[in-house]
């Protein structure tokens, strides 16, 4: 069998990687979307690489955009088969491609108003909505821990990987030639002690691993100090008796890890009820897909829900999805807490709020995840003193604090430890995934100190026979 990786090579989006058999049989890991790549998105995403006619099925590992958000323009490039998930990513990808296929229209529906301008060709989008709508029928659901025949060559098992609602490693057996062989795909690795979900499961032995390394280079903080760091900036803005916190947060998970966290610290009575502004459509139906599975939920969150029976909801804390509610908010002067997407800044509504609030000492921007460098985010997070949103540059007078333990992503020790159900001397290869070149470069010797031999950093495109 050979594998080819057709994204999230040696970057941090895009995850595609396609495995073929002799036998011409070929299944494909994730179908993602390239994010926070500037002016290469349209052209990274308008083409996969490879013949969809050609794919005989898809294992989805989780609902972020970088993993799900090309599989409509699989189906609409030819693919007719089946696409796998557990339940909790199935009902995240009805949301998230819908919401994904919108974006496209809109991007070009702007463009091309320009384009009329010019007398130039319109643009297409990359898919519609009802591309979208396609691929949401091709679905099929399947429990964690239960192995799965595709045909008489392989099989595959979810394992829970902690990342995300309904997140999944994939266990894949192939059997060609009378000998049988396993690969093992982490899709993105969560945290041990994520404040909402189980923490990663182990997994079988592997031949051949498929690693992620968003944060090989790097440990997180405890939990407990990003808490804290929360806190103090709330409570400054209250002190102070006006200001905002500017939160961009994806809207699966990340929205919703935070909402938690201010629900405990008003329960426990660390600070007044405070107004509260979750300022995205996706988000608010992302949370209700989360209070339809707590059977993901870890034994923490389920005892706080004894008391509590809804985490995600408090009083003062309001879920906005008009425009023209949305646009209000800039009237505000706070103490509030506004969170919205995209948690990249790239897009979305949180443009427009760190626009209006980034050029006063009184708000605070909050980021709680990772933003590429060229981003908005990632521009803030390297100091920048001005950055530039809709065609305008913005001078940087908010306070910018970067809570990086926040994130869904294991740090490179969290990584390792995860990797421990595998004896090393029996795995053939290791492929590292999903991370700039230098994090990869480092995660590969951490992998090395801890006995981990043998280890790729595959380019895009590049195949490897297994």
């Amino acid at each position: 069998m050979q594998i080819t990786f057709y994204g999230a090579a040696q970057t941090v989006t895009g995850s595609k990687h396609l495995l073929r058999l002799k036998s011409g049989y070929a299944v494909l890991l994730d179908c993602g979307m390239f994010q926070g790549m500037g002016a290469q998105n349209l052209s990274l995403n308008s083409h996969l690489g490879f013949d969809p006619t050609q794919i005989n099925a898809v294992l989805l590992s989780h609902a972020h955009i970088d993993h799900s958000g090309l599989l409509p323009l699989l189906i609409k490039q030819g693919y007719r088969g089946v696409i796998y998930s557990t339940h909790a990513t199935h009902d995240l990808c009805q949301l998230m491609l819908l919401d994904s296929a919108h974006i496209q229209e809109q991007d070009a529906k702007f463009v091309n108003k320009r384009k009329s301008k010019q007398n130039k060709p319109h643009i297409k989008p990359i898919y519609t909505q009802q591309d979208a709508s396609l691929a949401l029928t091709q679905f099929k659901t399947v429990h964690y821990n239960r192995w799965i025949k595709l045909n008489n060559e392989v099989s595959f098992m979810f394992t829970d990987n902690g990342h995300i609602l309904g997140a999944a490693g994939i266990s894949i057996k192939v059997t060609e030639d009378g000998e049988s062989k396993t690969l093992f795909y982490s899709g993105d690795i969560g945290r041990p002690h994520h404040p909402i979900l189980k923490k990663p499961q182990s997994f079988p032995q592997a031949d051949y691993l498929i690693i992620e390394s968003t944060y090989g280079n790097r440990l997180h903080d405890e939990n407990t100090k990003a808490q804290a760091q929360l806190l103090q900036e709330i409570k400054r803005i209250i002190d102070a008796g006006k200001g905002k916190i500017i939160i961009p947060a994806f809207s699966v998970g990340r929205t919703q890890e935070v909402v938690y966290n201010l629900d405990r610290f008003i329960s426990e009575g660390k600070i007044p009820a405070i107004d509260v502004y979750v300022d995205s459509p996706l988000s608010v139906n992302a949370t209700s897909v989360f209070r339809k599975h707590p059977e993901d939920f870890n034994a923490d969150i389920t005892n706080y829900m004894m008391h509590d029976d809804d985490p995600f909801h408090f009083s003062k804390l309001h879920y906005i999805t008009d425009v023209e509610d949305s646009k209000a908010l800039n009237l505000l002067t706070g103490p509030c807490i506004i969170i919205s997407s995209s948690g990249m800044t790239e897009a979305g509504r949180i443009k427009h709020h760190i626009a209006n609030n980034v050029g006063s000492a009184d708000n605070t921007i909050l980021l709680v995840g990772y933003c590429p460098p060229q981003t908005i985010g990632g521009r803030l997070a390297d100091g920048a003193p001005e950055v530039r949103i809709f065609g305008e540059m913005y001078s940087v007078k908010a306070k910018v604090v970067m809570l990086g333990n926040f994130s869904a992503h294991a740090d490179y020790l969290e990584m390792i430890d995860y990797l421990q159900c595998q004896n090393a001397e029996l795995i053939k290869k290791i492929f590292l995934v999903h991370g700039e070149t230098d994090v990869q470069q480092a995660y590969k010797q951490h992998l090395i100190q801890a006995g981990f031999e043998r280890i790729m950093i595959p380019e895009m495109g590049q195949s490897f026979d297994l």
